[in-house]
């Protein structure tokens, strides 16, 4: 007797991706405020990576500019 089409198995089967595999061992892991405290620090990581980021566009922009009329930058060194 043939099974059901509903209880074959999909074809390809589910691999999972290492981003996943990576969630499930920190799921094991890290548990609560660990996984929380890690989670933040990462944020703060990426924001001063923006944040610098953004003042080298800025020191850019401004090294561009002329200098002004008494030949001092207004930038403390």
């Amino acid at each position: 007797m043939p099974s059901s089409p509903s209880s074959l198995p999909s074809w390809p089967p589910h691999r999972p991706t290492v981003a996943g595999l990576l969630r499930t061992i920190e799921g094991v892991l890290l548990r609560g405020e660990q996984r929380t405290a890690r989670r933040n620090a990462w944020d703060a990581v990426l924001e001063d990576r923006r944040r610098a980021s953004a003042r080298r566009e800025s020191e850019s922009a401004v090294s561009q500019a002329d200098p002004p009329a008494g030949g001092t930058s207004a930038l403390p060194r």
